[in-house]
């Protein structure tokens, strides 16, 4: 298999629709004998009289003065182009004719295959509202803070396709991930391909400097691994490093509420002994896990609500702002309690954890 081409990140990039319109094409249908049926032939072999239906501006009516429904145009060639396109697709993928950026993130891949994957488990098992996406900059860089929860970071990866699918303008978000994200075989690569990079300031400030949508979950291992008494109840979020961040870029930071999440694997123990021989952060108990096996593994199908709240700005702050710890706190404390309190605001309206 042949290399990807690299492309340097600071290349502009724009995202080809997938789908095109074939020639479409109304039937008239024949009658017996080979002529052209009308409404008097009723299958006789003979034409019969031609009745001109009255015309109003909704369209043609009946006798009774109905609506005489037109049949649907059929498009033609849908499955033969739909066959050609993914064809397509994996010759690219065979010949590494596709780009990734810097970081490794495939937009192609992204687009046709992995969001396509992770869309049934957004709008049918989790069945996902989203709120508040308009607050979400259509260009430009912008920081989107959320809780994090879940035992395992399924929230993350729904955020994504709540901005992929839902901004008006097919924005991608591009996660700030843990280091141990990047040293797990498979989920590396396919963390990197969804757009996903090391969460440190050197790249989010680079990817904010390039206009991009940065995700970050401040409360890391401590709230995706907390108990299940302790859920919607948000930990620490850290010295403000992600503050500081947004301010040396200039950027917006939005704030976003996740609830649903707590309740998939709910966690009532942790294994540490056995975490730490394996080297994990935490090892997750829940009524259903290692107990009933590779089973105990499918997450319960709760209903989830993901919230963007209105945007924090930090252009007006000068450039030594970003340098000043306690300005760093008081913004970092603005944007935890923004969160916290739309989390309980959420929880109040939601009818049941599953409907």
């Amino acid at each position: 298999m042949a290399d990807a081409k690299v492309i340097p990140f600071d290349d502009d990039r724009s995202r080809g629709s997938g789908s095109g319109g074939g020639p479409q094409r109304a039937g008239r249908r024949r009658g017996a004998g080979g002529r052209l049926g009308g409404r008097g032939d009723a299958g006789s072999g003979e034409m019969g009289e031609v009745q001109r239906l009255p015309v109003r501006e909704d369209g043609p009516v009946g006798e009774d003065d109905t609506p005489v429904e037109r049949p649907a145009p059929r498009e033609e060639g849908g499955l033969e182009r739909w066959v050609a396109a993914g064809l397509a697709f994996l010759r690219r993928r065979l010949t590494g004719d596709y780009e990734v950026d810097d970081f490794g993130y495939d937009a192609e891949l992204t687009d046709q295959v992995l969001m396509s994957m992770l869309r049934p488990l957004f709008e049918k098992y989790f069945r996902v509202e989203v709120k508040g996406v308009e607050n979400i900059p259509d260009k430009g860089g912008a920081l989107i803070v959320a809780n994090h929860s879940g035992t395992l970071p399924l929230d993350g990866l729904m955020m994504q396709v709540a901005v992929h699918d839902h901004h008006p303008a097919d924005r991608h978000l591009r996660l700030l991930a843990a280091d141990l994200v990047f040293v797990l075989p498979v989920v590396n690569e396919l963390a990197r391909k969804l757009g996903h990079t090391l969460a440190c300031a050197e790249d989010a400030e680079r990817l904010l400097e390039q206009g991009e949508l940065v995700g970050v979950m401040p409360e890391g291992f401590k709230g995706i691994g907390k108990p299940f008494s302790e859920r919607y109840k948000l930990q620490r979020f850290g010295r403000g490093g992600f503050v500081s961040t947004a301010m040396r870029q200039g950027v917006p930071i939005i704030p976003c509420s996740i609830v649903g999440a707590e309740e998939i694997y709910p966690m009532i123990g942790n294994a540490k002994t056995l975490a730490r021989v394996l080297g994990i952060p935490y090892f997750p108990l829940t009524p259903t896990f290692p107990w009933l096996g590779p089973l105990g593994a499918v997450p319960l199908p709760t209903k989830w609500t993901i919230q963007f709240g209105e945007p924090i700005s930090t252009d007006g702050y000068p450039p030594e702002a970003a340098e000043d710890p306690m300005l760093m706190f008081n913004l970092t404390d603005q944007v935890r309690e923004q969160i916290q309190h739309t989390l309980y605001k959420l929880l109040v309206q939601r009818r049941s954890v599953f409907f």
